[in-house]
């Protein structure tokens, strides 16, 4: 290994590139997907439910099997199972875009799910295997950087493909990019492992799965079945349990899938609950902004792309800033101050109501973009840097397992359960604000059923023109305070994330 900050060895180099590459399949199709939702949902005839399956779908089995996805990386070979899920991301990339009815689609994005929990781990463990403590904070940070650059081209390109009607083409992009990784990583990647990993634990990647599967079900389903139904009790229950049980057999096993000796480090623990923190009001917040802007403020797919953009160029442009920063000076503070600049960036968020659209985007939404941003691009790579400076190197891949698996359980919990409450919010403030309107029962019993639909719900065709604006409103309106809830729950979130550090991160 190169003990130098800035000259790195032939091996590194080609390391940096395939794993930056890697970690930018999943950023491009999460950032351009995010964008193309709307697009989608008219096109395939999706409920609101299934529109948060379309990404929960393939989120859930991406948490649910990362620590399966690290563990396997360390016992057989990193770059095997990283090659494996990479293809069986880019196979299952395909299906995604032919497919033709949501259960389809639906199927394919589990299957993308899996691909990805054998290829996540495995990039970021295989470039921390690769470089050293003296160079390792600037490799994470250029790593963020440059897969938050790709990912800029997510917005803008899922955009514009929607907005002309090929948003298919957002999952046949991950084809090429995956060539390019396999034959670096074939060619140019020497293979790592941990020689000290002994067997797989089954029992533990099972309740694990079923854990998340269980809320995941629950919190989602129960926008429409009701928080009280037998199902989402039982789920929910089911799920809690799991998960118990998930942790007692860690505590048990002689070759545990998260050993539990690693959260007495305070910041290994402190950063994995900052990141529990910091992901899932940025998952659950990102869900929600496109449709939005592209749905309740009138923005075109292509503007909402590009309205986007602070968000990633803040964060490629500050995370090698701050990668420097860590290597000589450390994460603590950053890891306050971080967070305290995200929560400032949502709130604005809940300033900006019902807009005239893209012409007022810079006296609106701009400022919460740049805000959350700069935030953003301060937290990043302190972050990732910490967790992984906490862990000793035969642990670097269950190390970065677990707190992947945090990240996207995160992501997956609160798009599920944000996703819920806001449908419920909305759903509720529909009824209400209709049951006050002069309507006969049977158009209020249209408007409530398209209420399910979320923001894709349309006015019933049989209704008078002047109801027609009031009705509109009244989804507008609708979708704009369940907005504020989640808003709301995301600061709260963030706040509380730079108190963890200043308590926990050394």
């Amino acid at each position: 290994m190169s003990s130098s900050k800035n000259n790195y060895s032939s091996t590194q180099k080609w390391t940096l590139l395939a794993t930056i590459l890697a970690s930018s399949l999943v950023f491009i199709d999460g950032t351009a997907l995010n964008v193309a939702l709307p697009a989608l949902q008219r096109d395939l005839n999706l409920s609101g439910a299934q529109l948060l399956w379309v990404i929960n779908g393939y989120a859930l089995f991406l948490s649910a099997l990362l620590l399966l996805g690290g563990a396997l990386g360390d016992l057989y070979g990193r770059n095997k199972i990283f090659l494996i899920g990479l293809v069986l991301f880019s196979v299952s990339s395909l299906f995604c875009g032919i497919a033709q009815t949501p259960y389809h689609l639906l199927i394919a994005r589990s299957f993308q799910g899996i691909g990805g929990a054998l290829l996540t781990p495995g990039s970021l463990s295989i470039l921390s295997a690769h470089f050293d403590n003296s160079n390792r904070g600037q490799a994470i940070g250029l790593w963020s950087t440059f897969s938050a650059l790709t990912g800029v081209l997510g917005p803008i390109l899922g955009g514009w493909l929607a907005g002309m009607g090929l948003w298919r083409i957002i999952f046949f992009l991950n084809i090429p990019l995956s060539i390019v990784v396999l034959i670096v990583m074939l060619t140019k990647v020497p293979e790592t492992r941990n020689t000290k990993a002994q067997k797989l634990d089954g029992w533990g990647a099972l309740f694990v799965v079923l854990g998340l599967s269980g809320l995941t079900y629950g919190f989602i389903e129960s926008a429409s079945l009701g928080f009280l139904h037998p199902i989402i009790l039982s789920s929910v229950f089911i799920g809690c349990a799991s998960l118990v049980i998930f942790i007692f057999i860690e505590q048990k096993s002689n070759h545990p899938m998260m050993p539990l000796s690693l959260f007495k480090s305070s910041t290994f623990s402190g950063g994995n609950l900052l990141t529990l923190f910091v992901y899932a009001p940025m998952g659950g917040v990102l869900f929600f902004v496109p449709l939005n802007l592209i749905d309740i403020q009138g923005y075109s797919e292509v503007k909402t792309g590009l309205a986007m953009l602070p968000i990633i160029i803040c964060i490629a442009t500050i995370s090698p800033l701050m990668g420097k920063y860590v290597d000589k000076n450390g994460y603590r503070k950053p890891l306050i101050a971080g967070p305290i600049i995200i929560s400032i960036g949502y709130y604005l968020f809940s300033l900006c109501g019902i807009t005239n659209g893209e012409q007022e985007y810079w006296t609106t939404f701009f400022l919460p973009f740049l805000i959350l941003g700069i935030g953003m691009g301060i937290t990043v790579a302190p972050l990732t840097t910490s967790v992984m400076g906490s862990v000793s190197e035969e642990n670097i891949g269950v190390g970065s397992g677990i707190n992947n698996v945090i990240a996207r359980a995160a992501n997956v919990l609160a798009v599920a359960l944000m996703g819920a409450l806001a449908l419920y919010l909305f759903t509720n403030s529909v009824t209400e604000a209709v049951n006050m309107l002069e309507l006969t029962k049977n158009v209020k019993h249209e408007i409530l059923l398209e209420a399910v639909n979320f923001t894709g719900a349309k006015v019933p065709s049989d209704i008078l023109i002047d109801q027609k604006e009031t009705i509109e409103q009244v989804y507008k309106d609708a979708f704009v305070t369940a907005f504020n809830q989640v808003v709301y729950i995301a600061v709260t979130l963030t706040l509380l994330s730079s108190v963890v550090s200043y308590r926990m991160i050394k």
